[in-house]
């Protein structure tokens, strides 16, 4: 993608699989969060986070990655792995303000 992505653009590919360039488990789009802050003037777009979930094992390292969904388009991803309290997986979120 050129531009910056939007929330929408992420919506249909929620629940399926991202496989992310050099990391062997591909993780899922689990959640889209859209903020709920008042509009500003010099934002073109709401700010969104996306939550992804991959397993415990060979956790993903912070970093800018080229991100493939499953039967879909690439995206380039800044993610971050995050404290996960459910035991067999690992989340990560990826944040657009």
């Amino acid at each position: 993608m050129t531009s910056s992505p939007q929330h929408e653009d992420f919506t249909p590919h929620l629940h399926k699989l991202f496989r992310f360039e050099g990391h062997h488990h591909p993780l899922r789009l689990a959640q889209i969060d859209v903020s709920d802050l008042p509009h500003s003037p010099e934002l073109t777009h709401k700010p969104f986070t996306l939550v992804f979930h991959g397993p415990r094992q060979g956790v993903m390292p912070e970093g800018f990655y080229a991100a493939e969904v499953e039967d879909g388009p690439r995206f380039d991803l800044y993610v971050i792995p995050i404290h996960t309290r459910a035991p067999d997986r690992q989340d990560y979120q990826a944040v657009f303000n």
